[in-house]
């Protein structure tokens, strides 16, 4: 049995994330919302992102630049990387839970008001050195 166990805790320490992220969870914006903005910084350098972001008008870009911000943060406090030779791997929003309200309507009725959340995801990487061949 505790053999088992061992090898269940080594293939969840294979499959965790080896590079610095950072997760932002239960954001009161509609994750819809949240991708349009993410767009705009897939694939980009740090510096970069952190500027599309502090000037865009769109809702979702202020708690998105906080979580580039924290992932940056654990990059360069947990890892040992450096700022300069960071970029944007990967980012997502995925839908949390919903708080359900109701509007009333005639005759007695209620409908569903759903307001979503989301849990946004930056994940970081270094640029690989272009080599000369």
């Amino acid at each position: 049995m505790a053999g088992n166990m061992k090898k269940k805790a080594e293939r969840v320490e294979e499959r965790r994330e080896k590079r610095p992220y950072a997760v932002a969870k239960y954001i009161r914006i509609s994750p819809y919302k949240v991708r349009t903005v993410l767009d705009l910084i897939r694939g980009k350098s740090v510096a970069e992102a952190q500027a599309i972001l502090a000037h865009c008008p769109n809702g979702g870009a202020a708690p998105t630049l906080k979580t580039l911000n924290s992932a940056v943060a654990n990059a360069e406090h947990n890892r040992g990387m450096d700022r300069g030779d960071l970029y944007v791997a990967a980012c997502y929003a995925d839908g949390g839970t919903m708080l359900k309200r109701m509007q009333p309507v005639s005759k007695g009725r209620g409908h569903a008001i759903l307001k979503r959340t989301s849990h946004i995801t930056v994940i970081l990487d270094v640029k690989q050195a272009e080599g000369k061949i």
